[in-house]
């Protein structure tokens, strides 16, 4: 295969033989493994719902971690910024029941998660700050607010632990396909159309161009007549903006309420899918899914005895590989 050598199909195997260690480690035969894996990710309607539903998001996460890092910015906040849109949303649509909740609640959401990630644009963009530091400690501000909020003004107090009451069904996001136990939500459909909506603003706007460029050289950018500052502080809040409707959908697709400690770390895996998808845009809609397979596939060889935790070795090593290949290629086309 071009611009693969004998290293990288020896880190390939090391990989795949660090997983069967890990499989063999539990004590399950490999071959129930794997076949719990693929039933519980690609099984049958149920399992296929459950992969879409992790994949949805992901694609967004991925998308808004991508939109920085094309400005030259590891957005670590992601997370951060998906719960507090996540809890605008559900504010709004406990508030507004129907579909102004919707509405209200999708673009609270996303100016929570643009007003979360301004902080970290403006020290970038003016003081020099790196953002994952200042995305991180966001991460942990919002955590602790988020879980007050559940606990406090917005908790259902008929419920014992700290969430809100369930929103009214005239606020949830419908569902593309509704059949037996399948589904599949506008959500997944609005998140890939979200990904040629970015496709085509870098490659065919000035403004998708100042952000590449800014990304790419800023001293070039700037030379250029690009305003960094204003494009670095731009980039964050949309990137932000994003997240913060992921967090929304989350609320209004699926969950239908609030609680604390809501993301299972959905903006950290958005990083991985960003990263895997191989610097274009519609990496992410594969790499999202191949994401959601390996969590699916992972909850449910747990029924087996093996420790969810593979998911974070499975996913390490295959960003570990991938990584490994693209720089190499990078080091071959600059020589």
């Amino acid at each position: 295969m071009k611009g693969l050598g004998a290293r990288h199909i020896a880190l390939a195997l090391l990989a795949f033989l660090l997983v069967w260690a890990a499989v063999v480690a539990t004590k399950v035969p490999p071959s129930e493994a794997v076949r719990s894996f693929i039933d519980g990710s690609m099984g049958g309607p149920a399992a296929w719902r459950q992969t879409f539903r992790e994949m949805t998001p992901l694609v967004v996460t991925g998308l808004a971690v991508f939109l920085a890092l094309r400005a030259g910015l590891f957005n670590i906040g992601a997370d951060g910024q998906l719960t507090m849109g996540a809890a605008a949303a559900c504010h709004f649509a406990l508030a507004f029941p129907g579909p102004t909740g919707l509405w209200l609640g999708s673009l609270a959401a996303m100016a929570a998660g643009a007003a979360w990630a301004l902080p970290a644009g403006l020290i970038k963009a003016y003081r020099g700050g790196h953002e994952v530091i200042s995305t991180i400690m966001l991460n942990n501000v919002a955590g602790f607010l988020t879980v007050w909020l559940a606990a406090g003004p917005m908790r259902d107090m008929k419920q014992q632990s700290p969430t809100t009451r369930l929103l009214d069904k005239g606020s949830f996001l419908p569902n593309l396909v509704e059949g037996g136990p399948f589904r599949l939500s506008l959500a997944l459909l609005i998140g890939i159309l979200g990904v040629a909506i970015l496709a085509f603003w870098l490659k065919r706007t000035v403004a998708g161009y100042e952000l590449s460029a800014t990304g790419a050289n800023p001293s070039a950018a700037e030379t250029a007549g690009v305003n960094v500052r204003a494009v670095t502080i731009k980039a964050m809040m949309a990137s932000g903006a994003i997240a913060g409707l992921a967090g929304a959908f989350l609320v209004q697709a699926f969950e239908h309420r609030f609680y604390a400690n809501f993301s299972p770390g959905y903006g950290f895996d958005g990083l991985g899918v960003a990263l895997l998808s191989g610097g274009s845009p519609w990496g992410l809609v594969p790499s999202a899914f191949l994401f959601a397979v390996l969590s699916s596939g992972t909850s449910s060889i747990q029924l087996t005895g093996v420790p969810k935790g593979l998911n974070g070795i499975l996913l390490g090593l295959l960003i570990m590989v991938f990584a490994s290949v693209r720089y190499r290629r990078s080091r071959t086309v600059g020589d």
